[in-house]
Formats: structure tokens, C-alpha cells, sequence
């Protein structure tokens, strides 16, 4: 990937560089990577015109970013540390936002967004990034692309639907009630290193408990998560398979209030379970997860996917030990 040129040789040794991004450009191998997004670009018919793993590095960097396509066809355009990062020398062409586009389609409609996800995940795991001390888990609301449709529907008890968000659908948040159209992203992080372990995408009125057990890895040492998660089945399982159940109580329709006791377990929960929010704050504030960019539920399934990945490489390199 490395396609160095007569161009670039005569650069001096610091031109262009980015030491973040020379950083995580070490930190795994991309041959295994390379090997899953190669299956959208067979090359049957003659040698593809860019490296499909160039191009995957491209649409990290637009998450690094904030750029749309045309953005990043601009960035790779004039660059040089992007360039080094995806590959592309100096003088070679760079891809344009449709070529960017349609790469991005072609993986999302290949279903490898799970694949890459796991796979990076996979190589940080192996390289001790991955802590096991504990899963903290936690949902957040995240707006669809389409504009949202009208709800005054949810007067009459039906919810109404924009076609191209089958996946979306309504709820209602904050102390105000208002309504609210969208998805609902559900992740579980890796106490410790905030690595992004496990991870799935729902409509905005999935209650968080459903989704709870998709989280759960199972080579944790501990699960915590807020009263919402709270299922005695779930407890239950969690003793069984020998992890600590750090899930908070909440008070039931039998229960006037919650015991002394309870009240300072809750509180010693939330103080460790606060670092998920943390995590939103990332996704949200840098990663511009407020919103999706792309409209469908497997568009979106796909866009979480990258951003996740590109969120965790950036956590390891603040985890791993600066260059001597």
C-alpha cells in the first residue's frame, strides 16, 4: 500500500506528515482489512483503479474529519498526510466524491460493516488494548438523514412512516415529552481503555433492555448499566456465566422505595457507568453522531459501523505508549 514514487523521494523527511495518523497507520496490520473490502472490488475485469483499502482509509478519514465527499475529495486532492495515510503518491490520481460514494455503497450493500468492525476490534484485543475489567452499557437517540414526517398521527395512535426510513420510528424524550423520530444506537464500552465493544442500531422507541444482551461479550469481569437494564432474567444469567451484575435497581410497583442499601450500590454504579456518556459526548460532539448522514436502517447500520471503527483506532493511539 506503501506507493512511494521519484515524487516523494525528494520531499524532505518531515514534509506532509501527520505523527497521529503515521501512528494509527501502525498500529494493525490492514492486510486483513485489505483481504474484506477486496471483496467488493473482485477486479474481474482488469485492475481496479484505486486500492480498495485506500479507499476504506479515505472514508476514515472523513469520520476523523467531519468531511463530506466532496470534502474529502478536496482533502485527498491537496493533502499530503492524507495521502500518505491511504496510500496514493504524490502524483497519482485521487478518487473523486461519486467513486467515494459508490465504494462506500458497495461495502454497505455487501453487509461488511460487522466484518471490518469485528476485525479491528479483533487486532486491538490482541494487542492488550481490550481491558475486560467490565462492559458499561447505554442507548442514545440519534436523528435519521430523511426529514422527519408529520406527527400529528401520533394523536390518532398511528405512527407514520417516511418510506425511506423503514427503521426509524417515534418516541418522545426529556422532561417535555417531545417527539421524536429516529433510530437509537446502543453500545457497549470496554471499562478502562473506552473501546467501543459491541454495538447495535434500533428505532428510537426499542426500549434499551431489549437490547441489552446484544452487548454483553461474555469474557467481561463485570456488567454496568442504569436501573433501565434491570431484568431478573438478565441477572440471573450474568451469575451463571460468572459476571459481576453491576446493573443499578430501580424501585417496582411492590416496592415503596428502595432499601438503604440499594441507594449506595446505585450510586457506586453510576459513578463508573458515567464514562459511557463520555463516549456519547465523542460520538457525538466529534463524530457528528447527533444526526445519520445516510438514510435507510442499513445505510445507517453501516455508517455506525465506521464511525465506531474510526473512534476506536483514535482511542488506541491515545492508549498506546508515545514513540520514543
Amino acid at each position: 500500500m506503501d506507493q512511494t514514487s521519484f515524487v516523494d523521494a525528494l520531499l524532505p523527511g518531515g514534509f506532509g506528515r501527520n505523527a497521529r495518523l503515521e501512528r494509527i497507520a501502525g498500529l494493525i496490520d490492514w492486510a486483513p482489512v485489505g483481504r474484506l473490502v477486496e471483496q467488493v472490488r473482485p477486479g474481474e475485469n482488469g485492475r481496479p483503479p484505486y486500492a480498495p483499502l485506500s479507499m476504506f482509509k479515505a472514508l476514515l478519514l472523513q469520520q476523523w474529519h467531519g468531511l463530506s465527499d466532496p470534502g474529502l475529495e478536496e482533502a485527498l486532492l491537496d493533502r499530503v498526510s492524507f495521502r500518505r495515510f491511504c496510500g496514493f503518491s504524490l502524483e497519482a490520481a485521487t478518487p473523486d466524491e461519486t467513486t467515494l460514494c459508490r465504494f462506500r455503497n458497495s461495502l454497505k450493500e455487501a453487509g461488511l460493516g460487522e466484518a471490518l468492525f469485528e476485525e479491528v476490534l479483533r487486532q486491538l484485543d490482541a494487542a492488550g488494548f481490550v481491558l475486560k475489567r467490565g462492559t458499561l452499557i447505554d442507548a442514545t437517540l440519534v436523528e435519521c438523514a430523511s426529514r422527519r414526517p408529520p406527527d400529528g398521527s401520533t394523536e390518532r395512535g398511528v405512527e407514520s412512516r417516511s418510506p425511506r426510513e423503514a427503521g426509524a420510528d417515534w418516541t418522545r424524550r426529556g422532561a417535555a415529552r417531545r417527539t421524536f423520530f429516529g433510530y437509537k444506537a446502543h453500545i457497549g464500552v470496554d471499562q478502562g481503555s473506552g473501546l467501543v465493544r459491541s454495538r447495535a442500531l434500533t428505532g428510537a422507541k426499542t426500549y434499551e433492555s431489549e437490547a441489552a444482551d446484544q452487548l454483553i461479550v461474555g469474557d467481561e469481569k463485570a456488567v454496568y448499566a442504569d436501573k433501565a437494564y434491570e431484568k431478573r432474567e438478565r441477572r440471573a444469567a450474568l451469575r451463571a456465566r460468572g459476571v459481576k451484575d453491576r446493573i443499578q435497581h430501580r424501585r417496582h410497583k411492590h416496592m415503596k422505595a428502595l432499601r438503604p442499601s440499594q441507594v449506595r450500590r446505585n450510586k457506586l454504579i453510576a459513578r463508573v457507568r458515567s464514562a459511557v456518556e463520555r463516549t456519547f459526548s465523542q460520538l457525538k460532539g466529534v463524530y457528528g453522531l447527533r444526526r445519520m448522514r445516510y438514510a435507510g436502517p442499513k445505510a445507517c447500520a453501516f455508517h455506525l459501523d465506521v464511525k465506531l471503527i474510526a473512534f476506536n483506532l483514535r482511542a488506541a493511539v491515545g492508549l498506546a505508549p508515545a514513540p520514543a
